[in-house]
Order: structure tokens, then sequence, then C-alpha cells
């Protein structure tokens, strides 16, 4: 059980820790040399360029105005400067809601903590219940958990305060959750109606087309929209299954890389050629590197790569031929585009076929947003994939418990000293005590999980989501329920067992649930650690950016020659909802569940969703790219969120009510929970469908203005390419791509209809004008 003095020991260590990063996080950003680490978002945008080749080499490098260090800390005002709607300008609205997640948590909390220390702390600290306790039932507690409500007597009129307070503090959440619904939902508008011209506003994806004999896809595709939507359909796209070509230029861009290095190696020491290892298999003409190295047979690294990569440009083409030629690479979905958003929202929130498994439609992602590999799934196997990785979630975290209670062990003293009794010397010194109560477990804790989202993300990739935007808020759903049972109810439980363990073993089976009242309150103070470990330090060192640093100036020495390859070596990175997200959501339930319980805790989330707040405005603004714009698609998640924890935390006070015998009082918490589930069913019913649904008046407006503006725009072109595999498109990879995607955007005749029943097909009308061609068919029309 952490002490006052442990909580001190960790403060100071997590203190001092971010106060190092954030200070050479201020005398990195100001070198020259660091600059495309700490402000990508500016050359990506065009708006700041290297520094000038000329003068000399000392100030290209280092920053030698001394007043620029006097004002180390004037990123922090900067970031605080650009008001909210230049922010979505400049970063977008995906961006601008994220931050105000940590605005709404400090609209909730910063009143919440007030009321608590004023009228809570001061109830529940004039009791000697734990005093006694300690003496009687030998209770492990502290100068801390006097503040708690485990401090209250049984039976005590106190109760009511809690009741009371419990009450307030859900009527002003949901007073800040109901007005942040508002203002996101209004914001999420405005930004539709005023946002650009865009791909995904015209496009539908559709899935599960049907087999036909007689017809390919393309053409069948082709046929149902001409008949079923004559005068909106324009074009469309055939979904292919290009991964193993993706796979052979993902592979073919690896070895150019090694190529470049080796050959900027060469060209730095002339008169020594590189040689490598490898192990040479002359049956499948495949070489692989030996193991670091060691053997193999020695070759000359530059004529092996170029080598290899002749290699992979013939297995390209051949693959690409395949691609297009064989109809088995053709997947039973396509991404329709319509002349006008109304006509695409018409589509795409309606039921197309009597079937209601066939011609499934949904919003297209935005083109950047499209997870192309899942694309090549079959629709009739998702049900069975995400089953299998719902059975594997729940083994996953059910085993995920025992590093959590190894987790707990460390934050008992008493665990540590009876497990490995030789260390009892080392431990009793009263810094290393303090150091591992009030500092380790927090730590510990951080690094188990630090494997868990890439864990979660894979799963949602298996399970077939189509767009990183899904696959992120799916990989976040999973987190939080992680975060909920193994590391809050986990902790909690198994971190209550460890304490009280011999209260435990010598009380009756009648006294256990009382002895779980007291003690369950008690761990937050390892909480408190936690948030230090995470919130503070953690947060810190998130704006240092070690990791990007490192890993830019790798490559600016082995692999940079050009300008491109110095832009290419920037890793801006983005928000990472599925990780940010969740982790906020768990100070949320902290600050809720133990907001009427042990009200010490506030202060440290306060400072967490402060601190987060301005770090993260200035990494939106200078540093992360985001890699899709969802609208703000992702709100109604945090806002169920934070109603889960809302009850959570009325659940767990009645729980620890009945512990406390109160029978008189407990009774009027029942309501709490009812009534904040109702309050959660009406803003759904009120505001979710402004994030699901897109209005058929908005898109009307929008449509109407946009042709009164350019009344001569030809949708056609601009929509042809826009979702043609990243594969079939013009890049550095392969040189025969541009003429491939010049092929795929031309425009072809219409394809007619081989089914004798189906001679009144439509022809190509002005609206429409000509369809799309297939994969092959475009392939067959360049073919001499």
């Amino acid at each position: 059980m952490a002490t006052l003095g442990d909580i001190a020991v960790s403060a100071a260590i997590n203190i001092l820790s971010a106060f190092i990063f954030l200070l050479a996080f201020a005398i990195l950003r100001i070198q020259p040399f660091n600059d495309r680490v700490y402000f990508p978002k500016w050359y990506l945008k065009g708006l700041r360029s290297s520094a000038s080749h000329s003068g000399a080499f000392v100030r290209r490098v280092v920053n030698l105005d001394f007043r620029s260090y006097i004002r180390f800390l004037n990123w922090m005002p900067e970031a605080l400067k650009m008001p909210e709607p230049e922010l979505i300008d400049h970063a977008g609205l995906d961006s601008a809601v994220y931050l105000r997640i940590y605005l709404m948590g400090l609209k909730i909390f910063v009143p919440i903590a007030f009321l608590a220390w004023a009228v809570l702390v001061p109830v529940n600290y004039t009791n000697d219940t734990l005093k006694i306790a300690q003496l009687v039932s030998n209770v492990t507690a502290s100068d801390i958990d006097k503040l708690s409500i485990s401090n209250v007597p049984l039976k005590s009129q106190r109760f009511w305060t809690h009741i009371v307070m419990a009450y307030a503090f859900t009527f002003w959440t949901c007073r800040v959750l109901l007005k942040e619904y508002e203002k996101v939902a209004s914001m999420r508008l405005q930004f539709l109606s005023a946002e650009g011209r865009r791909p995904d506003q015209f496009t539908v994806l559709v899935r599960n087309v049907p087999p036909d004999p007689d017809e390919s896809v393309s053409e069948l595709v082709e046929h149902f929209f001409l008949v079923n939507h004559p005068h909106h359909y324009l074009t469309h796209q055939v979904v292919c299954n290009a991964n193993k070509l993706a796979s052979l230029v993902k592979k073919k861009k690896s070895k150019k890389n090694w190529l470049d290095y080796y050959q900027l190696k060469y060209d730095r020491n002339p008169l020594q050629r590189p040689l490598k290892k490898v192990l040479l298999n002359i049956q499948s003409d495949i070489s692989q590197t030996g193991f670091l190295g060691l053997w193999g047979e020695k070759v000359d690294v530059i004529d092996h790569h170029t080598s290899e990569i002749e290699k992979l440009s013939e297995e390209i083409g051949e693959e690409r031929e395949r691609v297009l030629k064989d109809p088995k690479s053709i997947m039973p979905a396509a991404f329709v585009s319509f002349k006008t958003r109304w006509g695409a929202a018409v589509c795409a929130q309606t039921q197309q076929s009597r079937n209601p498994t066939l011609w499934l439609t949904e919003w297209a992602p935005e083109p950047r947003d499209v997870y192309w590999e899942n694309l090549a799934i079959p629709y009739m196997s998702l049900t069975v994939r995400r089953l299998i990785i719902g059975v594997a979630f729940f083994f996953l975290t059910i085993f995920f418990m025992i590093p959590i209670a190894s987790v707990q062990a460390l934050a008992s003293i008493e665990g540590i000293e009876k497990r490995a009794p030789f260390l009892k010397p080392v431990i009793e010194i009263k810094f290393i005590k303090s150091v591992i109560q009030g500092f380790l477990p927090g730590i510990a804790l951080k690094l188990f999980l630090i494997f868990l989202p890439t864990i979660l993300m894979i799963m949602s990739k298996f399970e077939g989501f189509l767009s990183i935007s899904s696959l992120e808020r799916r990989s976040a759903t999973r987190y939080y329920i992680f975060l909920i049972i193994n590391v809050f109810f986990g902790s909690v439980l198994t971190g209550a067992a460890f304490e009280q363990l011999n209260s435990f073993i010598k009380q009756s089976a009648n006294e256990i649930p009382k002895t779980i009242g007291v003690a369950v309150p008690l761990k937050a103070t390892f909480f408190i650690t936690y948030i230090m470990v995470d919130g503070w330090a953690g947060i810190a060192g998130e704006v240092l950016m070690l990791k990007p640093l490192i890993i830019y100036h790798l490559k600016n020495i082995f692999l940079v020659k050009t300008e491109k390859d110095r832009e290419e070596a920037m890793d801006p990175g983005s928000l990472g909802f599925n990780t940010g997200e969740p982790r906020i959501q768990l100070y949320f339930l902290l600050g809720l569940v133990y907001a009427t319980v042990t009200p010490v805790l506030l202060p440290f989330i306060i400072i967490f969703f402060a601190f987060a707040y301005v770090v993260f405005r200035h990494q939106i603004i200078n540093v992360y790219n985001q890699e899709y714009e969802s609208g703000a698609a992702f709100w109604p998640d945090v806002h169920g969120r934070v109603i889960t924890a809302l009850v959570i935390s009325q659940l767990a006070l009645l729980g620890l009510m009945s512990t406390k015998e109160a029978a008189q009082s407990a009774p009027f918490l029942i309501a709490l929970p009812v009534l904040t589930i109702w309050f959660h069913r009406f803003c759904q019913g009120r505001h979710k469908s402004a994030f699901v649904k897109y209005p058929l008046q908005e898109a009307m407006m929008k449509d109407t203005l946009e042709r009164a503006r350019d009344p001569n725009f030809n949708l056609k072109p601009y929509l042809q390419d826009a979702y043609i595999h990243p594969v079939f498109k013009g890049g550095d990879d392969d040189d025969e791509d541009d003429d491939l995607s010049k092929k795929l955007e031309s425009d072809s005749v219409l394809v007619p209809t081989k089914r004798q029943s189906r001679k009144n097909t439509p022809a190509p009308s002005r609206i429409s004008k000509a369809s799309s061609p297939s994969l092959s068919g475009v392939v067959k029309d360049g073919d001499p």
C-alpha cells in the first residue's frame, strides 16, 4: 500500500522526468537540423522549406540565436493561440474534435473536484473508521485513504452527502455531454456543408454483388445501376484482389531503399565495394540474407540488389497481367459514383434489392482512408471472422489478468518479501520502498500495455473492416473494454486481494464483502501512480518524439540523397485514435468512479487533461498529418464511453453503500443508472443520425450551390480514377504504372448486356454518358 511519502517520491520522479523531456524538446525543436522532425506539418503543406545551403555549416545545424533559448517555453502559448475555426481548416475536423475530448474532461472534472474537495473530503476525513480497522482487523491503509469513503463508519448518516453529490456529479456530467454532443453535431454538419468537393461525397461502395453466368462483375454492376438509378449513375470501378501485387511492390521499394543505402555508402568510399553474405537457392532463383551475415556466399551487395530488383520487376509485371486478365481476381464489389451527392446519398442509405443480403451499399470511405487489403475478403466470410476474433479477444482478456495480478503484487511490499525474502534488506530501505510502491507498479502496467494496441489492430484487420477509420474505431472499442476489465476491475480486485490477504484468511465468509467494501477505494493510490507515469511523464515523452527523431536522422544519414528522399524520411504520424481515445476514457472512468469515493485522485486527472490538451494541440498544429478525415464520426463512441463510465461509477457506489450497510440511503442510488441510460438514449436519438446519415436536404443544397458556382465542371474525369487500387497508379516503384493508370482512366463505350431477358436496358444517357471498363477489358482494348 503506497503511503503519502511514496506518492510524493513518485510525483517527484515523474515531474522530473516530464521536465527533462520538455527541456530536451524545447532545445531540440529550435535546432535547424531537427526542423523536419518537429514541424513536418508545415513542410507537407508547402509553407515551410529547408534552410538555405549557403552560409556557415554550423548555422545550418545549430541555432546560434541565444534569445531563442531564453524563450524556450513559448511553444505552449503559441499552441493555444490558433482559434478553433482556423484549426479546423489547418488540421481537419477530426483533430479539432479530438481536442474537445480533453476540454470536455476539464469542463466535467474542474467543477466536480471543487465540490468534492469542499464537501466530501471534510466529511470523509473527520472519522476514525480506518484507524480502528487497522487495530482490530489488520486492514492496510494510509493517510490518503482517510480522505476516502472507506473512512466513513457503517450505517452512518453521512452517506446522504455522498448520494447527493452523486446526483450532482451525474447531472453536471450529463449537462456537459449534452452540450458537447449538440456542439459537435453542429460542427460536423457545418463542416460537411463547407467542405470542398471530394470523391467520397459522390461514391458508394457496393458489396456482395450476386454472381451471373452471362455477365462479368463490371457489366453486372453497370447494368444494375443503369436500371435502378438511371438518372444519377455516372461510373464505377470494380474491386480487384491485388494484395500479392501490392506485397511485391512493397518488397521492391524496400530493396530500392537498401540499394540506395549501399550506393550512397559506396559513393562515400569508392575504393571498397560493399559485400554481404547471402544464401542462394538455385532452384527457386531466390536469395536470402545469411543469418546476421554470419554465413552464405559473399556477393557484391549493389549488384545483388540490382539483380533482385530486376527479378521483382518481372514478377510485378506478370502478377499485374494476372490480376487484370484473370476473372477470379475480380471481387464481387465495386465503387459506384453518381452525378450528384443527392443520388449517392439515396443509394448509400437505402436497400437496393428485395434480398437484404445482396447489393449491399454503404458510403465509400475517402480514397486515402480505404484499407485495400480487406477489400479482397469475401463478404460472406466476415461473420465467421468476427466470431473467431470475438473468442480470441475473450481469451486474451482473461489471460492478461496474469500480468495485471503481477503488477498488483509489485504494489504490495508484503507480497514481494514473501516471494523473495532475500530482497527484504534492500526493499526496506525507505527510498527503495517508496520507488517500488509509488513508481514501479505504474511503469510496469504501462510496459505491459505497450504491445496491446498492435495486437488489437491486427485483430480488427482480420475482421475485415474496409477503412482505416473503422479499423481504428473498432480497435479503440476493444482497447476500452480491455482497460475496463483488466486495468480497472482487474487492478481493483487483485489489488484488494493482495493487500487484505491476511484479513481475508482470518475473517469469516460473511465479513469478506465488508472488507472488500473498505479495500476497493484504497486502490486510488495505485491509480494515482499510474496517472503520473502515463498522464504526466508519458505525455511529455509524446511531445519529445524521440523515436521519430532517431529514425529521421538515421534515414537522413544512410538513405537521403534528394529533397524528395528527405521528405519521405519524415514521420509526422497521426493522432492514433485507436490508442489515444481509450486512454482518455480510462481517465474519465477513474475520475467519475473516484469522485465520490476518493476525491484526492481528481487533481491528478485535471493536470493530465490540461497538460495533454496543450501538448496535443501543439502536435496537431505542427506535427501530425491525419491519414483520413471522417468528419468527427467517432463522437457517438466518445459519448457512449463516458456514459458507460458514469454508469459504472454509480453501480460501484451502490455496491459500496451496500457493504457499508447504508440501507436507508443506498436505495436512492438505484434511479441514477436508469436516468443515465435514458439520457443516453435521448442523446443518441436526438443527435446520432447526424453522424451516420447524410441529410438529403443538405446534399441537394450542396449540389445546387456547386452547379451555380461551376456549371461546366466535368465530374467524370474527377471520379474516374479516384478509387483505382494504389498499385495501379503511377509512382516511383514501377514505371509501367503510369501507362496502366492512363488506360484505367480512359473512357470506353457501354458494354452491351449478354442476357436476352434484358433487351430493355437503357442506353447510355446524356447523364451517364459512358460506362466504366472492367480491368481485363482495358488490357484487351490496349493489346495490339
